[in-house]
Protein backbone atom coordinates (compact mmCIF):
# COMPACT_ATOMS: atom_id res chain seq x y z
CA UNK A 1 0.00 0.00 0.00
CA UNK A 2 1.54 3.64 -0.70
CA UNK A 3 -1.17 5.66 0.37
CA UNK A 4 -4.64 5.91 2.40
CA UNK A 5 -7.31 8.33 2.12
CA UNK A 6 -10.80 8.33 3.33
CA UNK A 7 -13.97 9.80 1.94
CA UNK A 8 -17.81 9.83 2.81
CA UNK A 9 -17.88 6.71 4.79
CA UNK A 10 -15.11 4.93 1.78
CA UNK A 11 -11.55 4.40 2.58
CA UNK A 12 -9.22 4.02 -0.72
CA UNK A 13 -5.72 2.15 -0.41
CA UNK A 14 -3.37 2.91 -3.58
CA UNK A 15 -0.94 0.28 -3.86
CA UNK A 16 1.58 -1.03 -6.40
CA UNK A 17 1.53 -5.07 -7.05
CA UNK A 18 5.22 -5.42 -9.04
CA UNK A 19 4.52 -3.42 -11.98
CA UNK A 20 0.22 -2.98 -11.46
CA UNK A 21 -1.01 0.51 -10.25
CA UNK A 22 -3.94 0.01 -8.08
CA UNK A 23 -6.67 1.15 -5.53
CA UNK A 24 -8.39 -0.84 -3.40
CA UNK A 25 -11.66 1.09 -2.27
CA UNK A 26 -13.64 -0.62 1.54
CA UNK A 27 -16.37 0.98 3.92
CA UNK A 28 -14.44 3.19 6.31
CA UNK A 29 -13.42 1.15 9.05
CA UNK A 30 -14.03 -2.43 7.51
CA UNK A 31 -13.35 -5.37 9.14
CA UNK A 32 -13.62 -8.92 8.32
CA UNK A 33 -14.37 -10.69 5.33
CA UNK A 34 -16.22 -9.23 2.49
CA UNK A 35 -17.01 -10.04 -1.07
CA UNK A 36 -15.15 -8.32 -3.52
CA UNK A 37 -15.73 -6.61 -7.31
CA UNK A 38 -13.18 -6.05 -9.42
CA UNK A 39 -13.78 -2.92 -11.66
CA UNK A 40 -12.17 -2.69 -15.80
CA UNK A 41 -12.10 0.98 -16.76
CA UNK A 42 -12.57 1.56 -20.54
CA UNK A 43 -9.93 2.63 -23.23
CA UNK A 44 -7.84 5.67 -22.40
CA UNK A 45 -9.09 5.92 -18.87
CA UNK A 46 -7.45 4.92 -15.72
CA UNK A 47 -8.00 3.29 -11.84
CA UNK A 48 -9.13 6.40 -10.93
CA UNK A 49 -11.55 7.57 -13.57
CA UNK A 50 -15.17 9.01 -13.26
CA UNK A 51 -17.12 6.18 -13.93
CA UNK A 52 -14.98 3.61 -11.88
CA UNK A 53 -15.07 6.02 -8.52
CA UNK A 54 -18.39 6.71 -8.79
CA UNK A 55 -19.53 3.03 -8.85
CA UNK A 56 -16.32 2.03 -6.69
CA UNK A 57 -17.99 4.32 -4.15
CA UNK A 58 -21.43 3.13 -3.99
CA UNK A 59 -20.70 -0.66 -4.15
CA UNK A 60 -17.96 -0.07 -1.03
CA UNK A 61 -20.49 2.38 0.83
CA UNK A 62 -23.72 1.29 -0.19
CA UNK A 63 -23.31 -2.97 -1.07
CA UNK A 64 -20.46 -3.06 2.00
CA UNK A 65 -18.36 -4.55 -0.87
CA UNK A 66 -14.37 -3.82 -1.34
CA UNK A 67 -13.76 -3.05 -4.59
CA UNK A 68 -10.21 -2.78 -6.89
CA UNK A 69 -9.64 -1.44 -9.96
CA UNK A 70 -6.17 -1.37 -11.81
CA UNK A 71 -4.81 0.45 -14.26
CA UNK A 72 -4.79 -1.90 -17.43
CA UNK A 73 -1.61 -2.45 -19.52
CA UNK A 74 -0.84 0.89 -21.35
CA UNK A 75 -2.86 3.04 -19.58
CA UNK A 76 -2.99 5.16 -16.51
CA UNK A 77 0.40 4.83 -14.80
CA UNK A 78 2.08 2.18 -17.04
CA UNK A 79 4.06 2.96 -20.18
CA UNK A 80 2.98 2.36 -23.13
CA UNK A 81 4.84 0.31 -25.77
CA UNK A 82 5.04 1.06 -29.73
CA UNK A 83 2.77 -1.64 -30.72
CA UNK A 84 -0.21 0.27 -28.41
CA UNK A 85 0.86 3.69 -29.69
CA UNK A 86 0.49 2.48 -33.15
CA UNK A 87 -3.51 1.09 -32.66
CA UNK A 88 -4.43 3.92 -30.50
CA UNK A 89 -2.95 6.30 -33.47
CA UNK A 90 -5.01 4.38 -36.17
CA UNK A 91 -8.00 3.80 -34.42
CA UNK A 92 -8.40 7.60 -33.42
CA UNK A 93 -7.88 8.25 -37.09
CA UNK A 94 -9.94 6.19 -38.61
CA UNK A 95 -13.13 7.18 -35.87
CA UNK A 96 -12.31 10.71 -36.83
CA UNK A 97 -12.97 10.06 -40.51
CA UNK A 98 -16.22 8.64 -39.68
CA UNK A 99 -15.21 5.12 -40.06
CA UNK A 100 -15.78 1.67 -38.40
CA UNK A 101 -12.97 0.77 -35.93
CA UNK A 102 -14.47 -2.25 -35.07
CA UNK A 103 -11.47 -4.55 -36.16
CA UNK A 104 -8.86 -2.27 -34.53
CA UNK A 105 -10.54 -2.18 -31.81
CA UNK A 106 -11.00 -6.06 -31.11
CA UNK A 107 -7.24 -5.99 -32.08
CA UNK A 108 -6.23 -4.02 -28.98
CA UNK A 109 -8.36 -5.39 -27.13
CA UNK A 110 -6.40 -8.79 -27.98
CA UNK A 111 -3.12 -6.78 -27.42
CA UNK A 112 -3.78 -6.13 -23.94
CA UNK A 113 -6.26 -9.61 -22.68
CA UNK A 114 -3.51 -11.62 -22.15
CA UNK A 115 -1.60 -9.35 -19.48
CA UNK A 116 -4.70 -7.79 -18.04
CA UNK A 117 -5.89 -11.28 -17.11
CA UNK A 118 -2.61 -12.32 -15.79
CA UNK A 119 -2.85 -8.84 -13.53
CA UNK A 120 -6.32 -9.44 -12.53
CA UNK A 121 -5.69 -13.00 -11.19
CA UNK A 122 -2.41 -11.61 -9.23
CA UNK A 123 -4.48 -8.78 -7.70
CA UNK A 124 -7.01 -10.85 -6.90
CA UNK A 125 -4.95 -13.23 -5.12
CA UNK A 126 -3.10 -10.37 -3.29
CA UNK A 127 -6.05 -8.42 -2.16
CA UNK A 128 -7.76 -11.72 -0.62
CA UNK A 129 -4.75 -11.92 1.80
CA UNK A 130 -5.65 -8.99 3.04
CA UNK A 131 -7.91 -9.04 6.83
CA UNK A 132 -10.54 -6.91 5.74
CA UNK A 133 -11.77 -8.53 2.34
CA UNK A 134 -10.81 -12.46 2.50
CA UNK A 135 -11.25 -14.84 0.43
CA UNK A 136 -14.88 -14.36 -0.58
CA UNK A 137 -17.20 -14.16 -3.82
CA UNK A 138 -15.97 -12.19 -6.32
CA UNK A 139 -18.12 -10.38 -9.25
CA UNK A 140 -16.38 -8.35 -11.98
CA UNK A 141 -17.59 -4.85 -13.59
CA UNK A 142 -16.33 -3.62 -16.80
CA UNK A 143 -17.73 -2.01 -19.84
CA UNK A 144 -16.14 -1.26 -23.19
CA UNK A 145 -12.61 -1.87 -23.10
CA UNK A 146 -13.35 -3.31 -19.39
CA UNK A 147 -15.65 -5.71 -21.15
CA UNK A 148 -12.91 -6.71 -23.86
CA UNK A 149 -10.82 -7.46 -21.31
CA UNK A 150 -12.92 -8.92 -18.56
CA UNK A 151 -14.70 -11.38 -20.92
CA UNK A 152 -11.11 -13.86 -21.51
CA UNK A 153 -10.73 -13.05 -17.33
CA UNK A 154 -14.36 -14.64 -16.69
CA UNK A 155 -13.74 -17.62 -19.24
CA UNK A 156 -10.34 -18.60 -16.95
CA UNK A 157 -10.76 -17.30 -13.48
CA UNK A 158 -13.63 -19.52 -11.66
CA UNK A 159 -13.17 -17.25 -8.30
CA UNK A 160 -15.35 -14.42 -10.46
CA UNK A 161 -19.06 -15.70 -9.80
CA UNK A 162 -21.19 -12.84 -11.72
CA UNK A 163 -20.80 -10.07 -14.30
CA UNK A 164 -21.69 -6.27 -15.07
CA UNK A 165 -20.88 -5.97 -18.59
CA UNK A 166 -21.54 -4.07 -22.41
CA UNK A 167 -20.82 -1.14 -24.57
CA UNK A 168 -19.00 -3.69 -27.02
CA UNK A 169 -19.43 -5.89 -30.28
CA UNK A 170 -19.29 -9.10 -31.29
CA UNK A 171 -16.26 -9.24 -33.33
CA UNK A 172 -13.54 -11.32 -32.25
CA UNK A 173 -15.49 -12.41 -28.78
CA UNK A 174 -18.07 -14.80 -29.71
CA UNK A 175 -15.65 -18.00 -29.00
CA UNK A 176 -14.67 -16.74 -25.80
CA UNK A 177 -18.07 -15.57 -25.40
CA UNK A 178 -19.77 -18.56 -25.46
CA UNK A 179 -17.38 -20.23 -22.54
CA UNK A 180 -18.50 -17.62 -20.16
CA UNK A 181 -21.24 -19.63 -17.65
CA UNK A 182 -21.73 -17.07 -15.04
CA UNK A 183 -24.58 -14.82 -14.02
CA UNK A 184 -23.97 -11.47 -16.21
CA UNK A 185 -25.96 -8.06 -16.68
CA UNK A 186 -24.83 -6.50 -19.99
CA UNK A 187 -25.71 -2.53 -20.62
CA UNK A 188 -26.48 -1.70 -24.08
CA UNK A 189 -26.81 1.97 -25.20
CA UNK A 190 -29.45 2.37 -27.64
CA UNK A 191 -27.64 5.18 -29.86
CA UNK A 192 -24.02 4.12 -29.71
CA UNK A 193 -21.88 6.14 -32.11
CA UNK A 194 -19.01 3.69 -31.16
CA UNK A 195 -20.95 0.18 -31.14
CA UNK A 196 -23.20 -0.89 -33.51
CA UNK A 197 -26.68 -2.13 -32.20
CA UNK A 198 -26.52 -5.67 -34.00
CA UNK A 199 -23.17 -6.03 -32.81
CA UNK A 200 -23.30 -5.54 -29.11
CA UNK A 201 -26.61 -7.82 -29.55
CA UNK A 202 -25.20 -10.19 -30.72
CA UNK A 203 -22.14 -10.37 -28.21
CA UNK A 204 -25.36 -10.85 -25.54
CA UNK A 205 -26.66 -13.69 -27.66
CA UNK A 206 -23.06 -14.86 -28.17
CA UNK A 207 -22.32 -15.34 -23.81
CA UNK A 208 -22.84 -19.11 -22.62
CA UNK A 209 -24.76 -17.79 -19.62
CA UNK A 210 -28.29 -19.50 -19.15
CA UNK A 211 -28.44 -16.46 -16.57
CA UNK A 212 -28.16 -13.48 -18.47
CA UNK A 213 -30.22 -9.85 -18.89
CA UNK A 214 -30.05 -7.34 -21.01
CA UNK A 215 -30.15 -3.61 -20.14
CA UNK A 216 -30.80 -1.11 -22.73
CA UNK A 217 -30.85 2.47 -22.38
CA UNK A 218 -31.52 5.74 -24.76
CA UNK A 219 -27.94 7.35 -25.12
CA UNK A 220 -24.43 7.41 -26.62
CA UNK A 221 -21.43 5.33 -25.64
CA UNK A 222 -20.93 7.03 -22.04
CA UNK A 223 -24.19 7.77 -21.21
CA UNK A 224 -25.15 4.89 -18.86
CA UNK A 225 -27.54 6.18 -16.92
CA UNK A 226 -27.02 6.29 -12.74
CA UNK A 227 -29.76 4.48 -12.02
CA UNK A 228 -27.84 1.21 -13.80
CA UNK A 229 -25.46 1.83 -10.21
CA UNK A 230 -28.66 1.12 -8.30
CA UNK A 231 -28.91 -2.22 -10.72
CA UNK A 232 -25.61 -3.40 -10.31
CA UNK A 233 -25.52 -3.04 -6.43
CA UNK A 234 -28.69 -5.13 -6.49
CA UNK A 235 -27.41 -7.81 -8.57
CA UNK A 236 -24.14 -8.38 -6.87
CA UNK A 237 -26.24 -8.72 -3.76
CA UNK A 238 -28.13 -11.09 -5.26
CA UNK A 239 -24.84 -13.52 -6.66
CA UNK A 240 -22.45 -12.55 -4.25
CA UNK A 241 -24.28 -11.73 -0.73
Amino acid sequence: MTSQTSTNGVTEQSFTLGEIPGVLFTPQGATGPRPLILMGHGGGQHKKAPGVLAGAHRFAAEGGFAVAAIDAPNHGDRPKDEQFIQLAGDMRARMAGGEDPTGLVAAMHDLLAGQAVADWQAVLTAVQELDHVGAGPVGYWGVSMGCGLGVPLLVVEPRVRAAVLGLLGVHGLAETAARVTVPVQFLLQWDDTRVPRDQALALFGALGSTGKTLHANPGDHGGIPAFEIDNALQFFARHLG
